[in-house]
């Protein structure tokens, strides 16, 4: 029986690679033959995988700022189409995955020129750009939850809700972990990409602190740029507060088992993986992601009552209350961890299986 070739394309972002990535390991798993496609931004996620096949095809957002960039990048995103069409004619995959980022659009699109069925994946919970353009074309959109926006109400039958692609260590992890002990000392994790990671580490320190000459007994677990690491650690040094600092990690179990609250932005694929290992955490959403996505994504958490939220604008002070009363009251963390373990996406690669087998069981 011969492999059943997939393709996934993935956009430039953490977001959207990560989960093209888990989805790739399960239909590996599965004895797909699966080749991922990115771009330049993307690439430098999965440059180091050597078990998957990567492809680098051109892509372009379209430019507004003015009348000759609009041209330009129009002109760009045509010659995207052109290149993703002929790799397709090459390629011919059973079934192609689009995970979101202009960079799976002309795939995508190719594959509507060629009459190759696709699955648009859609992990926030406000459908963002490319994914609303492709929507007409795709014969399906995974969405972790029912409460997505911005999907028109005739395309509500391609809607097939499956839970947050995240990595299956994750999902077993929620199942192993073993209750933390509070004890009175707050373990904090501090998590974000490149961005975030700059942003916390030159903002949360002085947070921290101010808590820590409160009385607050606090372990600091910080994702920080290399070229910070140093000043962090004598700024911590500094004012005797217990830290651990690293600049990635593919294994964040191994930071999991250690803390008991969370410090993030608000990308789907982070606040899924965090609910699931029933961490707590306070979310603080990118003020200019797309669509105000990080908002959604944050305030959709709060209102489960599964996280915090504090939205950037109002972090020095209200973080250094939350903490506070945290410290104070451990029931806070407790409710949090209680409603977290009423959740989960373990059942997400079922539901992709099943989906699978009925496209491909369909008669032509």
């Amino acid at each position: 029986m011969n492999k059943i070739k997939t393709l996934i394309a993935v956009g430039g972002t953490g977001g959207h690679v990560f989960p093209g990535l888990n989805l790739a390991d399960h239909l590996k798993d599965l004895d797909y033959n699966v080749h991922i496609i990115t771009d330049n931004r993307g690439h430098i996620f999965l440059r180091e995988l050597n078990n998957i096949k990567i492809t680098k095809l051109p892509s372009s957002p379209i430019n507004r700022k003015n009348i000759f960039s609009l041209f330009l990048s129009v002109i760009f995103i045509f010659y995207s189409i052109l290149r993703s069409t002929i790799f397709l004619l090459l390629n011919r995959p059973k079934i192609i995955f689009g995970m979101g980022g202009y960079a799976s659009f002309p795939l995508c699109f190719a594959a509507v020129i060629l009459r190759i069925k696709f699955i648009i994946y859609e992990n926030n919970l406000i459908v963002g750009k490319t994914n609303k353009y492709l929507l007409p074309f795709a014969e399906k959109i995974f969405v972790p939850h029912k409460e997505i926006k911005g999907i028109s109400k005739r395309y509500n039958h391609k809607i097939t809700k499956i839970g947050n692609i995240i990595k299956k260590s994750i999902l077993n992890f929620s199942q192993i972990k073993k209750k933390k002990i509070f004890s009175k000392k707050l373990s904090i994790l501090i998590l974000g990409g490149s961005q975030a990671a700059k942003i916390f580490a030159e903002t949360l320190p002085s947070i921290f602190q101010r808590c820590s000459e409160q009385g607050l007994n606090l372990k600091v677990f910080q994702h920080c740029l290399p070229y910070q690491e140093e000043e962090l650690c004598n700024f911590y040094e500094k004012a005797k507060i217990e830290y651990e600092t690293f600049n990635f990690s593919k294994d964040l179990t191994h930071y999991f088992s250690k803390v008991n609250l969370a410090i993030t932005r608000s990308g789907a694929s982070m606040l899924a993986e965090l609910t699931n290992a029933n961490i707590p955490f306070i979310s603080i959403p990118l003020p200019t992601s797309a669509e105000n996505h990080q908002l959604i994504n944050a305030t959709f958490y709060q209102k489960k009552k599964l996280a915090f939220l504090i939205e950037e604008k109002d972090l020095s002070e209200d973080l250094f209350k939350l903490i506070k009363r945290i410290h104070t009251n451990e029931n806070l963390l407790n409710e949090i961890i209680h409603n977290q373990s009423q959740y989960s996406d373990k059942n997400v690669y079922k539901y992709i299986n099943e989906d699978l087998n009925k496209l491909f069981n369909e008669k032509n």
